[in-house]
């Protein structure tokens, strides 16, 4: 190996005291901003909405531009972290569970991040102040909407104020070789995920269903037959070995987690709106609302029904809008569909996920 020039390593050296002092100055702006210990003037969420929307692309490769961009997410939760008063977020635990990878990623991986046993827990936190956000899962690109976060929006409708998009990577992960496996665990939708390749790889096997990829992880490494189905950053916390990875059947396994919490976005002008409602009885009536919004132009991105509990044939209606409540046509469908909704919930208007805005 080539001996590397002093000159350039003297050059790294200059950098990596820029980026330091940059960073210090950063936290001391934060801090003089928010006064002693006090809340920032603009919130964690509105900082990381604006890095997602900012271009990084001027001279910098796509691959590069992403990892900077992580590097300035962790460095904004940084600074509100030390220089103002931390924004407690609550996820779905445990530690190193997607949601909580989503967190991280969304977050900077460095506010006080605290993991609930529950969907419904991580409401409850938001609804009773104990937590300034939540992070809940609300989508998958293989199976789908998440079933227990729409039914805690009917039981608890609180505000949606951002999202962030997480690819998942399944992973199988054990203390034995493979060929040793007999138990696979993991929780289920990880499982459901994987399905076609543990029939394929894994042949008779004994699938088996726990809480959480996290949980998966430790019973692996207590139990030296049984693999488990989770993150490698839930591998590495247990110290089990990476016996294949990415063994989602989807190679673009995604999922869309809601950033819960009491603030409002001001529009951007590359928002989304979600609602929730619930029309009478009748025929043709989600037709008539679904009217309401062709009319004005506006674009419905995402619908889904829920059965209305203890009411047969009855349903609540999730819907995503392209565009901000604040704009003149929506609010005017808005303001319609109230008059003849049973039930009427603004979720929320926030910036697109940065996936939803790079193909908008």
């Amino acid at each position: 190996m080539s001996q590397v020039p002093e000159m350039k390593i003297q050059r790294l050296e200059q950098i990596d005291r820029e980026l330091a002092r940059l960073v210090a100055t950063r936290i001391s702006l934060v801090g003089e901003m928010s006064g002693s210990g006090g809340e920032a003037p603009t919130s964690i969420l509105q900082e990381q909405q604006r890095l997602e929307r900012m271009d990084f692309h001027d001279g910098i490769s796509s691959e590069i531009s992403s990892e900077v961009r992580k590097v300035l997410s962790f460095v904004v939760g940084a600074t509100h972290l030390y220089g103002a008063k931390p924004s407690r977020v609550a996820y779905l635990g445990p530690e190193h569970s997607y949601s909580y990878l989503a967190a991280c990623k969304f977050f900077g991986g460095s506010t006080h991040l605290q993991g609930v046993s529950s969907i419904g827990a991580v409401f409850e936190e938001v609804e009773r102040g104990q937590a300034r956000y939540g992070v809940v899962p609300i989508e998958n690109s293989t199976d789908g909407r998440i079933v227990d976060t729409f039914t805690t929006f009917i039981e608890r409708p609180v505000q949606i104020c951002g999202e962030v998009h997480l690819a998942i990577h399944h992973n199988l992960l054990a203390k034995c070789p493979r060929a040793k496996v007999r138990v696979v665990c993991s929780k289920p939708q990880a499982l459901s995920q994987c399905r076609r390749w543990l029939a394929e790889h894994l042949p008779g096997v004994t699938l088996k269903e726990v809480s959480s990829t996290t949980e998966a992880a430790r019973i692996a490494a207590e139990e030296p037959e049984t693999a488990a189905v989770a993150s490698i950053q839930a591998g590495v916390e247990y110290g089990l070995d990476v016996l294949c990875e990415s063994i989602e059947d989807n190679p673009h396994n995604s999922t869309r987690f809601a950033i819960i919490g009491k603030e409002q976005p001001a529009p951007t002008g590359n928002d989304k709106t979600s609602l929730l409602f619930r029309v009478p009885h009748r025929p043709g009536a989600l037709a008539d609302v679904m009217m309401l919004f062709k009319q004005r132009g506006i674009n419905l991105t995402w619908i889904e029904s829920f059965p209305v509990p203890r009411t047969p044939n009855e349903y609540f209606f999730f819907v995503e809008l392209e565009g901000h409540s604040q704009t003149e046509q929506l609010a005017k469908a808005i303001d319609e569909l109230k008059l003849t909704a049973l039930r009427f919930d603004l979720l929320g208007s926030y910036p697109k996920g940065l996936a939803d805005a790079l193909h908008s």
